[in-house]
């Protein structure tokens, strides 16, 4: 049986996708947040890092956690540009509410620098990850950056990133790179039917609560 568990850090998610012995770790969360990742990575035989795209509050820690485990990171290849630099793909906001988040993410994102990696590997939409010991495969879900992505675990699960969140009630985040793009996406996750979303930001909810 699948479990999808989730690691808290703040206000960043990042998850195990187990089987009760091997894991895939999606998303890393932010430097801070290391250990208290690493101690949940280690109770499991981590096979696989997915990062849904490369911001420091979901990728910050995925070359330290690669070396650690032995183990590859899977992302998008429209999304590498951004360990040189998050201006790569600029960030923009809409409303009061995402004028705010936007620019405390600013302040963060300037003073903050990813590490690349060295076991990069690529994934695109409909990839499956059965190789790894998981019926799981990545959906594209671009909007917050080109190359965000989404693992949906055996039609049941859907992890998202950051193309929805649920800071306050499920909706398409505050921020975002393409605004067209990211409603084009939530339509594709509304329309996957019955699944649990699984948010970067806040908690599970069933999917089409937004």
């Amino acid at each position: 049986m699948i479990e999808i568990k989730r690691i808290k850090g703040g206000t960043d998610n990042c998850y195990l996708v187990t089987d009760g012995g091997q894991a895939i770790l999606v998303d890393t969360a932010s430097g801070q947040n290391l250990d208290q990742v690493m101690a949940e990575c280690d109770k499991y035989t981590l096979k696989l890092i997915v990062l849904t795209h490369v911001h420091f509050d979901h990728a910050e820690n995925a070359a330290a956690l690669s070396a650690r485990y032995g183990v590859p990171v899977a992302i998008h290849r429209k999304d590498e540009e951004l360990f040189d630099s998050f201006d790569k793909q600029p960030l923009k906001s809409s409303g009061l509410v995402g004028c705010v988040v936007l620019g405390m993410s600013l302040k963060v994102l300037r003073n903050t620098t990813v590490a690349r990696p060295d076991n990069l590997i690529y994934v695109e939409e409909g990839d499956d990850l059965n190789a790894y010991g998981f019926n799981a495969k990545v959906i594209e879900l671009p909007g917050h950056t080109l190359g965000s992505i989404g693992l949906d675990v055996e039609g049941r699960h859907l992890l998202v990133g950051d193309a929805l969140d649920n800071w306050i009630r499920p909706g398409t985040g505050h921020l975002f790179y393409d605004k067209e793009a990211t409603r084009k996406s939530a339509e594709k996750i509304r329309a996957l039917g019955d699944r649990t979303i699984y948010y970067g930001h806040g908690k599970p909810t069933p999917n089409g609560l937004f």
